[in-house]
């Protein structure tokens, strides 16, 4: 996962994995982690899902590589928000949200506090194959062993389209999971692998770390 690129999707408007609503699984099996007060959405972007989380009386604290995006999500939501720069990284705070901007790796357990959930809808479809297992161990040094985690991937023949997203079979995710359920499944709706014809599917499930 290089930067840049990420960086310049944004600055150039190409965010077609931006729903622009919260996610349909996210409304439909919410409640699954209801009774979890804070929830970490990692590679947050700006999604709509911070806010539906918020208004559901989580605390929500996302992670995003580019801090354009964190700016827009608070703009957009007429929230003005504490900034605090803590080296390589920036956090962002109003009310029940906050977001560090920065590099995912570089967020550790002080950074986030206790986290009693975790929601990742954009963040291990984005990491190469290579990365993934580094992010699940990333994962566990910033919340507890066992933390439930509403997980949304998407699956395709990954040799006829070019991630990201990428990716990810159901063999990989019970692999990088200690328990895996498995509660819905989607065609893929929008964005770039909507729009490529390769049939993909969208699945979500319930893990834990």
């Amino acid at each position: 996962m290089q930067p840049e690129f990420w960086k310049d999707r944004w600055s150039e408007g190409k965010i077609g994995f931006h729903e622009g609503r919260p996610n349909d699984f996210l409304e439909r099996h919410g409640t699954r982690i209801a009774d979890r007060r804070r929830v970490l959405v990692p590679l947050c972007g700006k999604a709509e899902d911070l806010a539906y989380l918020a208004a559901r009386h989580h605390q929500v604290i996302g992670i995003e590589l580019v801090e354009d995006a964190v700016k827009s999500f608070f703009a957009e939501h007429a929230m003005t928000p504490t900034v605090e720069r803590r080296g390589p990284i920036t956090q962002y705070s109003c009310d029940v949200v906050t977001i560090f901007a920065g590099d995912l790796f570089a967020i550790s357990s002080a950074d986030v506090g206790a986290i009693d959930a975790i929601y990742d809808r954009a963040a291990l479809i984005a990491l190469p194959p290579a990365m993934r297992r580094r992010y699940i161990d990333h994962l566990h040094l910033l919340v507890p062993p066992r933390t439930p985690t509403l997980l949304v991937t998407l699956e395709y023949p990954q040799d006829r389209f070019e991630g990201p997203p990428h990716a990810v079979l159901e063999a990989e995710v019970r692999s990088l999971y200690t328990t895996v359920e498995k509660i819905d499944e989607r065609p893929a709706l929008g964005g770039r692998i909507a729009e490529s014809g390769l049939g993909a599917i969208e699945r979500c499930y319930l893990a834990r770390l």
